[in-house]
């Protein structure tokens, strides 16, 4: 059965092309609607939840750098209009799964490192995002830089 709706899940780098690359790819292929999400962990998160200042401000300053990150880096997929490009706060698991759930997705595209060992113990955000994933999960090994 064809999908209907693909979720790309990007951090924003370079070397996530080739993931939004092979999601439009399928998407076109099936006849799909796509749309892509970064996720911005807030910076609670980051320091362990344990800050002694207020951070709205440089969280704001962190979504305003996003939202440009994104437009700039979607500029060169003009079938992913602005109603199908999702900036959101959060755990990228949980955000993942909620817009999966919220959408109606069923397939979700994330980049892969393809790593072993410790570092798959240790998780990554693939891994993380497959593990209770209400749907389908292609993991797009990226490249690693030189």
């Amino acid at each position: 059965m064809p999908y209907q709706h693909i979720l790309i899940a990007v951090d924003l780098t370079d070397e996530c092309h080739p993931v939004v690359q092979r999601a439009l790819a399928v998407a076109a292929s099936s006849g799909a609607r796509a749309s892509l999400v970064h996720i911005i962990e807030p910076m609670a998160m980051a320091f362990g939840g344990d800050v002694p200042m207020d951070l709205s401000l440089l969280q704001q300053q962190q979504f305003d750098q996003a939202r440009e990150r994104l437009e700039s880096f979607t500029a060169q997929y003009p079938q992913l209009s602005s109603d199908q490009r999702h900036l959101v706060y959060g755990q990228p698991r949980q955000e993942i799964h909620r817009l999966v759930s919220e959408q109606g997705c069923d397939l979700i595209v994330v980049g892969s490192h393809g790593r072993h060992g410790l570092a798959l113990l240790l998780g990554s955000t693939a891994n993380d995002v497959l593990h209770g994933a209400p749907c389908d999960v292609l993991a797009v090994r990226l490249k690693k830089h030189a």
